[in-house]
Formats: structure tokens, C-alpha cells, sequence
């Protein structure tokens, strides 16, 4: 299978917590980088969803915020690395942020963002998630 999304970061599931409706499924990277998703109770059934399983987190760039000095945020993914790319666009641009271990994350936001945030190649920055927006895929 072939996906259109930008973020496909393969990972360990490190736990599952289920409430009556969803759950709550979290993912390790090898660098140790935690991220969460929410899935239905259905989904962690239909794909076999168990701690120690390698998974994928797909996560569209349309769908990744990026902040400077996140301190408070309701947002359950705050991943933060360097900016080690930024591709203008004539509305857009494309930051890719190097997690580290060979993980980037790219999101795409507008031009005024990127100017108003004063985002450069190098700048520490975060990637802003919501569990809700964090797919999973298994093979």
C-alpha cells in the first residue's frame, strides 16, 4: 500500500488504554519519542493493537501545528527537534523538523506563520499534534 501522507513514523506500542468508546494508544520511537493516538475500541480490535507491536503513526502535515517555547497546550503530541527544512511555497511552506534517529516531521503552514514565528533551518521548534489526528497502520 501506498500513502499520500507526508508523516509515517514506525514505532513500538508502549501501552493501550481503552475507555468504553475509545482508546488511547501510544507509540514509541527509537528515540524514545512517545506519540498518542485515539482510535476506537474497534480499530485496536480490527488491526490486533497490542503493547510491543510495531506500528506506524500517519499524521498529514495539513494536520501538524508548529510552536516556539510550547510551555501549556491541550494538544497530546509536542514533538520537538531542530528545523533542518523549510521549502517556500507562494501561500504555503513546507518546515520539516529532524526529531532525531532519522525521524522528520513535516507540517505545512502559511508563509505568515513562518515569518511571524521567525522559523529558520536550525531553530528548535515543535510539531503539535492532536491524538485524534495521529492514524495508525500496522503491516
Amino acid at each position: 500500500m501506498k500513502l499520500s501522507t507526508r508523516n509515517q513514523l514506525k514505532g513500538t506500542i508502549s501501552s493501550i488504554t481503552e475507555g468504553a468508546v475509545n482508546a488511547e494508544v501510544v507509540i514509541t520511537l527509537p528515540s524514545g519519542t512517545a506519540i498518542v493516538s485515539v482510535v476506537t475500541n474497534g480499530a485496536v480490535k480490527a488491526l490486533e493493537l497490542e503493547v510491543g507491536k510495531t506500528t506506524y503513526a500517519l499524521i498529514k502535515s495539513s494536520n501538524v501545528i508548529i510552536g516556539i517555547d510550547v510551555q501549556k497546550i491541550s494538544a497530546r503530541n509536542v514533538l520537538t527537534g531542530k528545523i533542518s527544512s523549510i521549502l517556500e511555497g507562494s501561500v504555503n511552506d513546507e518546515v520539516s523538523i529532524d526529531l532525531g534517529s532519522g525521524y522528520t516531521i513535516t507540517a505545512v503552514i502559511t508563509k505568515s506563520s513562518v515569518a511571524s514565528l521567525e522559523l529558520e533551518i536550525g531553530t528548535i521548534a515543535s510539531a503539535i499534534i492532536k491524538a485524534s489526528a495521529v492514524i495508525l497502520a500496522v503491516d
